[in-house]
């Protein structure tokens, strides 16, 4: 990576952001030199980060608009509230920056077009920092794959189920923007963790493409439960009518074939899970107990361990983190890697790993799953954001951080 420095942003400085901020700032060749959020109190922590770990004092900004004026600003970190990602992407490569935005659905495909567009037309990219495409598992599932372990891919699944009862009910607050969208739509909106390394695994918008989604809404108990539970008889939202169901699934067919399944499920309690699953012609995996079976390698029938899998096929990218030394503090590496990869793409001004065309389809998954809830669960079509591109589209970047192809030749 350069030695030297390049300009960097942030805008958005909740919890998320100053967490993103804290590893941001330790990657090198990154210079953050302004800071934003619409709470003062927020750009006051973001400004201190900065200076404690990087030495410098950044500018500071309550409007995001200002801070896109300045010209020496190569690109801009995003973190702020889902339905403001993709205005926020749109302005900023319009101002000349390339720019990352946080994970979350989009409100509706025109801001994904609108994306899209602002992207082609400024050449400027935006990419989605989903981080599970760097989680260590996915890259080693990914890396077996590539090498064809689990022979031609039929099916996968996964989702978001986690207990964020209380944090979606600490929305007000904590200035937190789950509880709003909880309490008026009704889809997945939190689409991307799972369908991000599949989309890769399945070479979406390379070669193949999700034609069509079938959405399915639960009724929703859970956050009224828990408010009765813990919250005074006199709480406002006691009986609100949320409109989020507690279990959302979507099923989505590929144009090759392959099925997909999405699950969100965060209002009811439960363990972590993103219920990862992969499954081919000749083996499959599964996240809940870390088993895998391989027609070729394991007894007839039987599960083993995938812990011994990872440690043969470990990817490349995480055999070199592990050996520059693991920083655990976001979500055991992969939000570093993330950033990584975002930083290195706009230091050299190139192509990043997950494109505006990725990001695009990824996000769009949340509005369309929403159409096909209130539709009583009928198929929608899922636009092409390549405009059939991804039959047979320009070259990918080849590099450490990669999610095309295991590129072994770029490290050590």
């Amino acid at each position: 990576m350069a030695k030297e420095k390049t300009n960097f942003a942030i805008i958005g400085l909740s919890g998320r952001g100053l967490g993103m901020l804290s590893e941001f700032v330790s990657i090198e060749g990154v210079q953050v030199t302004a800071v934003c959020d619409i709470y003062e109190d927020r750009v006051e922590k973001g400004a201190k980060i900065v200076e404690e770990k990087a030495g410098n004092t950044p500018d500071k900004y309550l409007d995001y608009k200002e801070l896109l004026k300045r010209d020496d600003i190569a690109a801009v970190l995003c973190c702020t509230t889902w339905i403001t990602h993709a205005r926020i992407a749109v302005d900023s490569m319009r101002a000349g920056k390339h720019v990352a935005i946080e994970v979350g659905g989009a409100a509706s495909l025109e801001e994904c077009w609108q994306m899209v567009r602002a992207s082609e037309e400024t050449g400027k990219f935006c990419m989605l920092l989903e981080n599970c495409c760097y989680d260590r598992n996915e890259l080693a599932l990914f890396n077996m794959q590539r090498q064809g372990l689990f022979g031609e891919m039929i099916h996968a699944q996964g989702g978001y189920l986690h207990d964020l009862r209380e944090e979606i009910l600490q929305g007000r607050e904590n200035r937190h923007g789950r509880l709003v969208n909880f309490m008026n739509r009704n889809g997945d909106v939190y689409p991307t963790h799972q369908l991000g390394p599949i989309a890769k695994m399945f070479n979406i918008n390379r070669g193949n493409r999700l034609l069509t989604l079938t959405s399915m809404a639960s009724k929703a108990r859970g956050l009224n439960e828990r408010i009765k539970n813990t919250r005074p008889a006199d709480y406002d939202l006691r009986d609100f009518a949320f409109a989020q169901g507690d279990i959302v699934t979507t099923m989505i067919k590929c144009a090759h074939g392959e099925t997909i399944l999405l699950t969100h499920a965060c209002t009811l309690p439960r363990p972590y899970s993103r219920d990862y699953r992969i499954q081919g012609t000749k083996g499959i995996w599964m996240e809940d107990g870390n088993l895998i079976h391989l027609e070729d390698f394991s007894p007839e029938e039987k599960w083993e361990p995938f812990e011994t899998y990872r440690e043969k096929y470990e990817h490349p990218l995480w055999r070199q983190y592990e050996k520059d030394g693991i920083r655990t503090s976001g979500h055991g590496g992969m939000d570093y890697l993330v950033l990584c990869a975002f930083a290195e793409s706009a230091i050299k001004d190139s192509k990043p790993p997950i494109d505006v065309y990725d990001t695009a389809l990824w996000m769009s998954i949340t509005c369309l799953s929403e159409q096909s809830v209130a539709l009583g669960s009928a198929p929608v079509a899922i636009p092409d954001f390549t405009n059939g591109a991804w039959i047979e589209r320009e070259p990918f970047r080849r590099g450490i951080y990669c999610l095309e192809e295991v590129c072994e030749e770029f490290f050590e």
